[in-house]
C-alpha cells in the first residue's frame, strides 16, 4: 500500500498530468489517513484550480451549508477528504466545464481510500460520482437517486450538486430540503463524531 504522500507524486508523475504538472498545476484534492468523510464531486473548476482551493465558490458555501459544517471543519483534511472524479480542471465545453476524463477516479481513488482508516462515510454529488461508486444500485435518473438517499446508507449520501444554477431543480423538489437536508446533517455530524 503507497502512503498518501507516495500517491500524490505519483498522480504528479503520471503522464496523462504532465502538461498540468509542467505549468506548476498540482491535482487538486485533500485528505489524510483520520479523514472521515469524503467528498466525491465531479472535477476542479477554473477558479479552484486557480486559487487551488477547492469548492471556494458559491456550490462550496451552498455545500457546507448543506452538511452543517464550518469552513475549518470543511478544510480539516482530519475530518474531510475531497477526492474530485478527477483532481484537474478538465476545461470549458459547449455547454459548460467538461466532464472528468474517464479511468481518473477508478486509477487513483482506490489508492487513496486505502489509506482512509477512519473513513465513516461518503458523499456523491453529481451523477459522475454516483454511477461510479453506485453503479446498478443507481435508480433511473439522479432526482430518483438522490430522492432514495436511504437505501445507500450508512456508507453513501448521494446529493445532486449544490451550484446555484440548481435552484429550478430545488424548487421543482420541496423534499429535498425538507427530508433529506436533515438526515443529511444528523448522519455527517455522527460521522464525524464517531457516533
Amino acid at each position: 500500500m503507497k502512503s498518501l504522500e507516495a500517491i500524490h507524486k505519483a498522480i504528479m508523475e503520471d503522464p496523462a498530468n504532465r502538461a498540468a504538472t509542467d505549468q506548476g498545476i498540482g491535482p487538486l484534492y485533500s485528505a489524510s489517513e483520520q479523514s472521515r468523510i469524503a467528498i466525491i464531486g465531479q472535477a476542479p473548476g477554473r477558479k479552484a484550480q486557480d486559487s487551488a482551493i477547492p469548492w471556494c465558490d458559491a456550490s462550496g458555501v451552498t455545500l457546507r451549508d448543506w452538511l452543517g459544517v464550518s469552513e475549518d471543519q470543511f478544510y480539516d483534511t482530519k475530518l474531510v477528504a475531497i477526492l474530485p472524479m478527477d483532481f484537474y480542471y478538465p476545461g470549458k465545453g459547449p455547454h459548460g466545464d467538461l466532464p472528468p476524463r474517464d479511468g481518473f477516479a477508478s486509477t487513483w481513488h482506490p489508492m487513496i481510500l486505502a489509506d482512509l482508516n477512519e473513513l465513516q462515510l461518503t458523499v456523491l454529488i453529481g451523477r459522475y460520482a454516483q454511477k461510479a461508486y453506485l453503479g446498478s444500485a443507481r435508480k433511473t435518473n439522479l432526482t430518483e437517486t438522490v430522492r432514495s438517499f436511504r437505501e445507500y446508507l450508512p456508507r453513501y449520501f448521494p446529493l445532486v450538486h449544490p451550484s446555484p444554477r440548481n435552484f429550478r431543480w430545488q424548487a421543482k423538489n420541496p423534499w429535498f430540503m425538507e427530508n433529506v437536508l436533515p438526515t443529511l446533517r444528523d448522519t455527517v455530524a455522527g460521522a464525524l463524531t464517531g457516533a
